[in-house]
């Protein structure tokens, strides 16, 4: 059954995009900036505007370095070949998770039955990526090197992942923290190095401060977009998103200090993305990684995370809150499960 969803679904969304010619509408991002970066031009555009258009590329300079393979290739060719790469990538990552055989099974079916999965594939997007390097973190969390380079992997591609090394040092793990920040320290001089000075850095910036508005940027599921999609006010709107932004940061610290290495780091993923002022739907694919944990547990209610976000949610016009509201349901649920599990650790038999 997991095999057959994985295939039928996304495979229907990729051949559908594949038909109508909207296959790998952001891969082509990557794509142009390494084909860029090769032929000497502007890494990016610091006068857009807004996220969300054809063609913008505001990931890390170093990521534009990794993705430069691909530009040797012509648009056609690099789109599949990076979709290839993201189901392996994907798959990959549900095998390695710390878990059962049978919760990786259950994994893999809701991956197939999820629209996040199916729709960062159309796209070409990183997720599977973040996926894999989440998952190996997980997987690693008391190997240094492991947790040390995936964690710097992950704020290679995007900033966000770098709140692992935030969490890192929260709970000590002093070799995993200087083996991440060697590793981001290196490939930021590679990149400033290749891509000629530090312009490409202020660009950077500067683009990111125009497009991280995570109240008005239109697709955008950040509890305050959703908000503010709702009806509500801007500034009740921007009030909702502080507040969740500020208990998220509570959270993580506070499970860092309390509660045992798996559903902290876990809760410190999940708050990688709530904390980000833009928030796109695929990147619910993430909650697989909390929902096997919470499986792994008996947690049977854990399920309607990913079924809340499935394809066949699409057909009910489900409402923009949903997708805040599952992330929020994840980061609770790992909070609670795993303070429950520590106190009983405490108690005496």
């Amino acid at each position: 059954m997991a095999i057959a969803a994985m295939v039928a679904i996304p495979g229907t969304v990729i051949l559908a995009a594949a038909a109508a010619g909207t296959l790998g509408f952001d891969f082509l991002s990557y794509h142009q900036a390494a084909v860029r970066v090769l032929a000497g031009e502007r890494l990016y555009d610091p006068s857009i505007q807004q996220s969300g258009g054809f063609g913008l590329f505001y990931y890390p300079p170093p990521f534009a370095l990794a993705v430069l393979p691909f530009g040797l290739l012509g648009s056609s060719a690099a789109i599949w070949a990076w979709l290839g790469l993201s189901i392996a990538m994907l798959v990959t990552a549900i095998w390695v998770l710390p878990v059962g055989r049978h919760v990786r099974w259950a994994t893999l079916l809701l991956a197939g039955l999820s629209w996040p999965v199916a729709y960062a594939l159309k796209l070409g997007q990183v997720g599977p990526l973040l996926l894999l390097l989440f998952a190996i973190g997980w997987r690693g969390l008391d190997r240094p090197a492991i947790l040390g380079s995936a964690s710097a992997f992950g704020a290679i591609v995007k900033l966000q992942p770098g709140i692992i090394l935030a969490w890192a040092v929260l709970t000590r793990r002093w070799l995993a923290v200087a083996l991440g920040v060697g590793l981001l320290a290196i490939a930021s001089l590679v990149a400033t190095l290749v891509l000629g000075g530090t312009a490409a850095w202020w660009d950077f910036m500067t683009l990111l401060a125009n497009v991280a508005d995570p109240i008005t940027t239109p697709h955008n599921f950040t509890p305050g977009a959703a908000a503010f999609q709702a009806g509500l006010d801007p500034e009740v709107a921007a009030a909702i998103q502080l507040a969740s932004t500020g208990l998220v940061i509570v959270i993580v610290v506070g499970t860092a200090l309390r509660l045992g290495p798996d559903a902290s780091y876990l809760v410190a993923v999940v708050a990688s993305q709530l904390l980000s002022p833009i928030l796109w739907d695929h990147y619910a694919m993430l909650l697989l990684l909390p929902t096997a944990w919470l499986l792994e547990r008996r947690q049977w209610w854990a399920l309607l995370v990913p079924l809340a976000t499935s394809v066949a949610v699409l057909f009910v016009g489900a409402p923009a809150g949903l997708y805040p509201l599952a992330f929020w349901a994840a980061l609770l649920g790992v909070t609670v499960v795993g303070w429950r599990e520590r106190r009983a650790e405490r108690e005496p038999h």
